[in-house]
């Protein structure tokens, strides 16, 4: 039941991603030939033609055969929950389609809002996921409780009730965010900048001065890891819409912060790939695990963790599929990008052969991903 839980929830971060195509090429008048969930064989499908709904069940590929008119679309369930697509159009046609409301026939404004909906919508699943979250636990203010003896952090004079701003010129929101820096960034040497508060406490809301100091993790062989030496308060609950909203935007950007801080970590080989990066297999495990361990404790732990996963997941979908990377949508919008300055698209030729080389690639490396997520169960 956890793996179930676990395919449902991926699933259902995919069809956010594709409803935000589809929703967008509705409204912007593209036809959508195929709406599907899943990938491989179809399951069923459900075909509109001019407001007449035929529902088909395991329909065969030479029996099913989809219309390219914009009138027709096909809602589809497939056989692997992973994955999904809204097939539009005319979208990878080579030459010039004759149905003016085929993707290439649009507007550029018009294909730039369809292709970037997709990713839009995951961040703005992972906000309402985050509202969540922060509802129950609260927020983890970057306010300290104490110091290690000893270490970095009080030998700079940083002392409890100082509230940190900012390391290295990176805006600090919660202590979450000092210790990503200090993992993400081992070793390096920070200038910290902090408040006092005048009276010793937030609380009053009073006078603080501005301060800063410059130290060097230590590395710790308890931890394995290099640490500054704080402590901080833990989570408190927030008060007001104002706050819910502000740190529920929080949540989404510092997923995004730790995506790109995990990217930078890849490329610097401070991490390794196989520990790094999981796929459908490795992630729907994770997840089934945390759902378990959510179950031992009540039903409030496990929606938490949904939550949380969701948050996660739906805000890498979107970070990933903004990357430039050719075959997704990133790839796609730097096209359009480039045909909105040229004022001309690029030959439809060049562009679906990049698309399909960059998803020969992303193929390739799903086929690593898998071989990877499978090896660490077969160790486990």
């Amino acid at each position: 039941m956890n793996i179930v839980a676990a395919i449902l929830l991926f699933g259902f971060i995919v069809l956010v991603h594709e409803f935000g195509h589809f929703l967008l090429a509705k409204l912007n008048g593209i036809g959508v030939v195929e709406f599907s969930i899943g990938m491989g064989p179809r399951l069923v499908s459900l075909v509109k033609t001019n407001g007449t709904y035929k529902v088909k069940l395991l329909a065969r590929p030479e029996a099913d055969a989809l219309a390219p008119e914009s009138e027709t679309t096909v809602y589809s369930l497939k056989l692997l929950p992973f994955g999904g697509s809204c097939m539009m159009v005319g979208e990878d046609s080579d030459v010039e389609h004759p149905d003016p409301n085929a993707f290439g026939n649009k507007p550029v404004f018009a294909r730039i809002l369809v292709i970037a909906a997709g990713p839009v919508f995951n961040f703005i699943l992972a906000f309402l996921f985050a509202i969540v979250i922060v509802g129950a636990v609260g927020h983890d203010a970057p306010v300290l409780y104490g110091v290690t003896e000893g270490s970095p952090a009080q030998e700079a004079g940083l002392q409890a009730g100082d509230r940190i701003t900012k390391i290295n010129g990176r805006k600090i929101y919660a202590y979450r965010d000092v210790q990503l820096y200090t993992f993400s960034h081992p070793g390096e040497q920070m200038v910290i900048h902090y408040e006092r508060p005048a009276d010793g406490t937030w609380e009053t809301k009073g006078a603080f001065e501005k301060r800063s100091v410059t130290l060097t993790p230590a590395y710790s062989q308890e931890y394995q890891t290099y640490l500054i030496g704080v402590q901080f308060r833990g989570y408190e609950k927030v008060h007001g819409i104002g706050e819910l909203i502000s740190d529920s935007v929080y949540e989404v950007r510092y997923c995004v912060v730790s995506t790109f801080d995990s990217i930078r970590m890849l490329v610097h080989r401070q991490v390794k790939v196989d520990e790094a990066i999981s796929g459908p297999v490795g992630i729907v495990g994770m997840v089934g695990e945390t759902v378990q361990e959510g179950r031992e404790v009540g039903t409030k732990a496990v929606v938490l963790v949904l939550s949380n996963w969701v948050l996660l997941l739906s805000s890498s979908l979107g970070i990933m599929n903004l990357l430039p990377i050719p075959a997704l949508d990133g790839g796609r919008l730097l096209f359009l990008l480039i045909e909105l300055v040229r004022r001309k698209p690029t030959d439809p030729k060049i562009e679906n052969a990049v698309h399909m080389a960059g998803m020969m690639v992303l193929m390739a490396l799903m086929v690593l991903v898998l071989f990877n997520d499978i090896s660490k169960l077969i160790i486990r």
